[in-house]
C-alpha cells in the first residue's frame, strides 16, 4: 500500500497544472513521471514540517528532558520547557538540537552528552553555560576525547563537517560561545526575539529574515543550520517567526532542486527571481516555504525514482 494518499496526490496535481497555466512553468517536472516523484516529496515535507505540532499535542514524559535518561530528546525537551514557562532553556536546546543533529546510527548521544555534561550535575542549562561559555569550553576540552569515544558517535547529516573541538573554527566550542555572545547581546533569547520584532514591525517573515542575518556571528552556523533553527522556533512558538522565502542564497541541494524545478533548456534565473516563482508556487501548495526548501532538496537527489528521506 503506498503511503501517500492517491486524491491528495491528483489534487496536487491539478494545482501544479494550475501554477503553469496561470503564472510560469515548470520544465523540471514537465515528464508525468518526475512530476509523480516530486508530489510525494511535497507530502513527506508537509508531515515533516508538522511533525513537532503533532508532538506537542501528545503527553510528554517528563525524563524527555533529562540528559541523564536514554528517553531524552532535545525536542521534546524544548517543548517541554517552553510549555513550563522556561524560555532561554527551551531556545537553547533547540540550538543544542541544530547544532549536534541526530546520527543516524547514534541517535542524540552527542547532545545528550554534552548538555548532560557526561552525567554529571548540574549540567550545561542555559543559566550554567550563558554565565560563563570559557568555563564550557575547558570542559569541552578536557572532555572532548572521551566524548568522541567508539564508534557509535556523530553529528547529524547536515552537520558532518561540524567538529567536537573546543577550540577550532568550526568547532562546538567557538559555536557555543558565539551562540551565547549573540543572543545575549540582547539580555536573553526572549528580548533578541521581541527585537527583531520590533525591528520589523512585528511581521513574522521580516523578522525571520533579521534574525537569519544576525545569526551570521554563531560561528558554523551557515545558511542551512540558521534555517533550521529559526524554524524550529517557529514551528514549537517560541518565536513568531516564519520564512518568507527559501533561503536560496548560500544553499546547496535547494538551489540545484529549484534550477532543476524551474529553468528550461536555455533560461538562466537568478536567485531573487527563483525565490519570486518559489513564493507563488509555496502559495499555490498551500504549504510555508520550509516546506518548498525541503521538498526540493530532496527531489533533485533522486528526480525521477521516488526515494524516502527522514531528514
Amino acid at each position: 500500500m503506498s503511503r501517500h494518499n492517491p486524491a491528495e496526490i491528483l489534487r496536487l496535481r491539478n494545482i501544479l497544472a494550475q501554477y503553469e497555466a496561470q503564472e510560469f512553468p515548470l520544465p523540471g517536472i514537465s515528464i508525468n513521471r518526475d512530476r509523480d516523484v516530486f508530489i510525494p516529496q511535497v507530502i513527506d515535507s508537509t508531515r515533516r514540517v508538522s511533525f513537532v505540532s503533532v508532538v506537542a499535542a501528545r503527553p510528554l514524559h517528563p525524563d524527555r528532558a533529562n540528559p541523564h535518561s536514554a528517553l531524552f530528546d532535545p525536542i521534546r525537551a524544548a517543548l517541554i520547557y517552553g510549555a513550563s514557562g522556561n524560555f532561554d532553556e527551551a531556545c537553547w536546546l533547540v540550538f543544542l538540537f541544530v547544532h549536534f543533529g541526530r546520527h543516524r546510527h547514534a541517535g542524540w548521544r552527542f547532545v545528550r552528552e554534552v548538555y548532560g555534561k557526561l552525567g554529571q550535575t548540574p549540567y550545561w542549562t542555559w543559566a550554567r553555560t550563558s554565565a560563563n561559555p570559557q568555563l564550557f569550553r575547558d570542559w569541552l576540552r578536557q572532555n572532548q576525547q572521551v566524548l568522541l569515544r567508539g564508534s557509535q558517535r556523530g553529528f547529524g547529516n547536515h552537520r558532518k563537517y561540524t567538529s567536537m573541538d573546543a577550540d577550532k573554527p568550526a568547532g562546538t566550542g567557538l559555536a557555543v560561545q558565539s551562540y551565547v555572545g549573540w543572543v545575549m547581546n540582547y539580555g536573553g533569547h526572549r528580548q533578541l526575539i521581541q527585537h527583531a520584532l520590533g525591528q520589523n514591525q512585528a511581521d513574522p517573515r521580516r523578522a525571520f529574515g533579521w534574525l537569519y542575518h544576525s545569526m551570521t556571528v554563531v560561528a558554523s552556523f551557515g545558511r542551512t543550520a540558521k534555517f533550521d533553527y529559526l524554524t524550529m522556533l517557529g514551528k514549537m512558538g517560541l518565536a513568531q517567526v516564519e520564512p518568507g522565502l527559501a533561503y536560496l542564497a548560500g544553499a546547496t541541494g535547494p538551489v540545484a532542486g529549484a534550477r532543476a524545478m524551474l529553468q528550461g533548456n536555455t533560461d538562466r534565473f537568478s536567485i531573487q527571481t527563483m525565490e519570486n516563482r518559489l513564493v507563488v508556487l509555496a502559495q499555490y501548495l498551500g504549504v510555508g516555504m520550509q516546506v518548498i526548501e525541503d521538498s526540493l532538496c530532496n527531489w533533485q537527489k533522486s528526480p525521477s525514482r521516488y526515494k524516502l528521506f527522514s531528514g
